[in-house]
């Protein structure tokens, strides 16, 4: 039988901080009042022996010289505790702390020696032997001083936790704030967002000391701010490439044309247009890594939409409308991403291919051997196919980039029955409410 999970809330930094704060604080509040217990009660248990031990002496005099006792001494009185009348019965003095009648009472005891005896010796329960001569003192106050002193301990430990506990949760709770921040700013800049910066004050004033957390936030922009200068001089670099290969590309295609008809030209023609596909991806590439892209939304019916992509591949696919949808967003880059999709669904899957439109969703779905596991696992990359694929790996890097500028999700996975299925979600077109006619 598995143990039950924690709740999520006790693993925060928070909750563990509070928890160790409590513990220490209970430990050294029991230490503490342990120890002035123990101190407390052990010299108000000293001073009534002295005072009891003192009693016993007096008394001891009186008893020699056959004066009447008081009230409080007696020979073997009641109530008086068998371990300590056997202490006096050997011929030695003690003292000892026992409830008589009710009342919590120091009894000192010694033995009964001279030649008083009969009525004035005080009561005795008609025990024989040796004897022995007994005070008791009333202990009641000091027990109320230790039980006071007890409940003061007790009350001043739990306003201590207390107070300790909120002003360390107010301090762990400032750092774990920045700690999150910091959390938040880096998903943002994983996500894409590279100009998301934590700008902690204290990294910016070096006459401030810096914390663990200033030393993480300060590391984090400095990372982020390396990383977008590295990655802008790559798109720069792509786009000046791609730039730069457009001209004598033109003039290659155009020199293509005119070459005699034949097996060399239709290579050298091919060569060019697959050379000019790559060159408008990688300048496509750019555009989106620069994400200064405009959208132009309008509302559209999926299904026909769908349809004009299939029909234009000129592949065979199969379009099945299981159920239409109108949608918001721009139909040119739809086209892409679902143009994009089919290819490479023909590409590196296997017949059948179809494409399913299901309300806003529209999903391609071959039936080959199924996306490569660094796909699924951190989604399409650049110039990287399966070994001994076709491609350079920039068709499906476009429909990601496409379909997160129009808002879509587009998702990878494998079918359950074999096959590789891309589905991309559109946003639904909702109809405005029809305004109420005014009376």
């Amino acid at each position: 039988m598995r143990a039950p999970r924690l709740p999520a809330w006790t693993a925060t930094l928070t909750w563990k901080a509070a928890v160790f704060i409590a513990v220490m604080c209970c430990a050294l509040a029991a230490l503490l009042g342990t120890l002035v217990h123990v101190s407390v009660t052990g010299q108000t248990v000293h001073d009534s022996r002295e005072k009891a031990l003192a009693r016993l002496t007096d008394v001891s005099r009186l008893y020699e010289a056959g004066e009447p006792l008081p009230r409080f001494a007696g020979v073997d009185p009641v109530g008086l505790p068998a371990p300590l009348r056997a202490l006096a019965v050997r011929g030695e003095r003690g003292t000892m702390v026992a409830d008589d009648r009710g009342r919590p009472t120091m009894w000192a005891a010694g033995p009964a020696e001279g030649p008083a005896d009969g009525p004035a010796n005080g009561p005795t329960d008609g025990r024989v032997g040796g004897r022995a001569l007994a005070v008791r003192v009333d202990y009641t106050q000091s027990a109320g001083t230790i039980d006071a002193l007890d409940r003061s301990i007790l009350g001043s430990s739990v306003l201590a936790i207390g107070a300790t506990l909120l002003v360390g949760a107010f301090a762990v709770t400032r750092v774990t704030r920045r700690l999150h921040l910091t959390a938040q700013v880096a998903r943002r800049i994983s996500a894409g967002d590279l100009d998301a910066r934590v700008d902690d004050p204290r990294t910016k004033d070096p006459s401030r000391p810096q914390d663990e957390v200033a030393t993480v936030s300060g590391a984090l922009d400095t990372m982020a701010s390396s990383l977008q200068r590295k990655l802008q001089s790559e798109q720069r670099f792509t786009a000046d490439v791609a730039h730069e290969l457009r001209t004598p590309l033109t003039g290659l295609s155009a020199a293509a044309e005119l070459l005699p008809e034949g097996r060399p030209s239709e290579l050298v023609r091919d060569r060019v247009r697959a050379m000019r596909a790559l060159t408008e991806d990688l300048l496509e590439i750019s555009r989106l890594d620069a994400r200064n892209e405009t959208v132009d939304l309008a509302v559209h019916e999926l299904g026909p939409l769908a349809g004009r992509v299939v029909r234009a591949s000129g592949t065979g696919t199969e379009v099945r409308v299981v159920r239409d949808a109108a949608v918001v967003t721009d139909r040119r880059r739809v086209e892409r991403v679902l143009g994009n999709l089919v290819a490479n669904a023909h590409r590196h899957g296997a017949p059948p291919v179809v494409v399913t439109v299901d309300g806003p969703v529209v999903s391609v779905r071959d039936h080959g051997p199924g996306y490569p596991a660094y796909l699924l696992d951190s989604g399409p990359q650049r110039f990287r196919t399966e070994s001994g694929g076709k491609g350079h790996g920039l068709g499906l890097t476009i429909a990601v980039g496409q379909a997160e500028v129009i808002g879509a999700e587009l998702v990878f996975a494998d079918a359950p029955d074999g096959g590789a299925e891309a589905r991309l979600r559109l946003p639904e077109y909702v109809p405005p409410a029809p305004a109420e006619p005014e009376e």
